[in-house]
């Protein structure tokens, strides 16, 4: 099943399930950037809008871009503000967004997805203006390790999506190729489990 197709059927459920990883994404996404200013945001898979609404409290103006319809029709159906706008695209392709549009991009258990993380890199730091930073929160490559991958129930079972597994270089070595300096790197545990391997992986880069 194609990723998009995947996330479409998953988008009606997705904000309801049990869901850690999603969770603590939220969570991570918060307290990292709750100590930095930004005015205008570039939200890659912004999904359902989980973050969305966080980030208009502090931002002028945000896009959020997901490859998945269904998933940007909830996040449409939720968030109304007028500084907002929702954008369907593919991010192995270049992207709809003018250069130095943001001061933020943020990009959120996409990855995995993705095969080619050099271009992201590329791409991020074009639309980023000077000064700019990228914050990037995925599955630790530890859980991806253990065989954790996205996946969700349906009627027929349980879905697994197509996934990549990057090592943590994979994301420090093309961001530092491109450009960008390494500002932050932190992992994530979960709350009832803090002596297992972490769930997520969060990085900060500077333009």
């Amino acid at each position: 099943m194609s990723i998009d197709k995947a996330y479409n059927d998953w988008s009606e459920k997705y904000d309801t399930v049990e869901n850690k990883t999603r969770d603590l994404d939220k969570i991570a996404t918060q307290q990292t950037l709750s100590k930095y200013t930004f005015d205008t945001v570039l939200e890659l898979g912004c999904g359902t809008g989980k973050n969305t609404a966080w980030l208009l409290e502090r931002a002028q103006v945000v896009i959020g871009v997901d490859f998945s319809e269904g998933m940007l029709a909830q996040a449409r159906a939720k968030i109304k503000a007028a500084n907002v706008q929702f954008l369907q695209a593919d991010l192995t392709k270049p992207w709809p967004i003018d250069n130095n549009f943001a001061d933020l991009i943020t990009c959120s258990l996409i990855l995995e997805h993705i095969a080619d993380l050099s271009f992201i890199f590329q791409q991020a730091y074009a639309k980023l203006k000077n000064g700019g930073r990228l914050f990037i929160c995925e599955l630790h490559p530890f859980k991806q390790y253990k065989g954790s991958k996205a996946r969700f129930e349906t009627e027929t079972g349980v879905q697994e999506l197509e996934v990549y597994i990057h090592h943590v270089s994979e994301f420090v070595a093309p961001a530092l190729n491109h450009g960008f300096k390494l500002a932050e790197l932190q992992e994530w545990f979960d709350e009832d489990q803090p002596e297992e391997i972490p769930r997520l992986l969060s990085l900060v880069f500077e333009k």
